[in-house]
């Protein structure tokens, strides 16, 4: 059997898992975080998957009802307090990619701490994508570019500045911020090869699979640079559902055979 080395997920259904159930909607939320997560990137890293990518939160997931955002911003936090220790003792490596600048200091703090910790683990690299859009990471990219290969450019008009200027996005390679230094003199024109420098997923490889779960056949946005060559998988069930008693990663891996 032939293994991707990089599988994507759109963690799609937490809600509507919810919702059939009268529970709370955090409770798919909560859900995923304590008891699927965890499982599943050790089944992943079992079956020889390299990159495990999890879109967590999308740039337009702020727009949610305020209790259901504050509730996430809390998952967010208990994850990393409880859930990222043990993943690093197992050779899990973090990466983010996306624009965290809009979260608040103790979660940029605490994930500008986990990317450092786990930067040299080599079992299996976890990229979560957070406040993460795809016309988002593509402006971003862009204006990268151009303050890095026109330094004496007119300022660009979304403040990307400032993002850079930002002390976790300056010094976490995954946010598509790498060194100068590697940047080749050739990028002053932008192309396809000069592009990728830029891009959040510059280090890593293209996913071979996209998954979503939830059973809604589209990308919203997820990876629209990388997915060029991306076999797309929709299953039905939802994301809070066992996905490995669903045989979720068997299925997914027969699709590369």
């Amino acid at each position: 059997m032939i293994i991707p080395n990089h599988i994507a997920i759109i963690m799609d259904g937490n809600r509507r898992w919810a919702k059939e159930r009268h529970l709370p909607i955090i409770s798919g939320h909560k859900r995923v975080a304590d008891e699927i997560l965890e499982p599943l990137v050790e089944y992943a890293a079992k079956k020889g998957i390299k990159y495990l990518t999890f879109w967590a939160w999308s740039t337009e997931n702020w727009q949610r009802q305020k209790t259901e955002v504050t509730g996430i911003m809390k998952i967010f936090k208990n994850v990393i307090a409880k859930r990222w220790q043990r993943l690093h003792e197992k050779g899990v490596k973090i990466k983010v990619i996306g624009d965290i600048s809009k979260f608040d200091e103790s979660i940029k703090n605490s994930l500008e701490s986990v990317v450092e910790q786990t930067k040299n683990n080599q079992t299996i690299t976890v990229v979560f994508a957070l406040n993460y859009g795809g016309r988002d990471e593509i402006i971003r990219a862009v204006n990268k570019w151009h303050i890095t290969c026109h330094p004496g450019g007119k300022p660009d008009v979304i403040g990307m500045t400032d993002r850079i200027s930002n002390k976790i996005l300056s010094s976490t390679p995954s946010a598509g911020l790498q060194n100068d230094n590697n940047i080749k003199a050739e990028s002053r024109e932008l192309t396809v090869e000069s592009f990728n420098q830029f891009i959040d997923t510059s280090d890593i490889p293209d996913p071979e699979i996209i998954v979503r779960t939830g059973g809604e056949q589209r990308l919203s946005g997820f990876l629209p640079w990388q997915s060029q060559y991306s076999e797309l998988y929709f299953p039905k069930w939802y994301m809070p559902v066992n996905f490995i008693s669903q045989n979720g990663i068997c299925q997914i891996l027969h699709m590369t055979n």
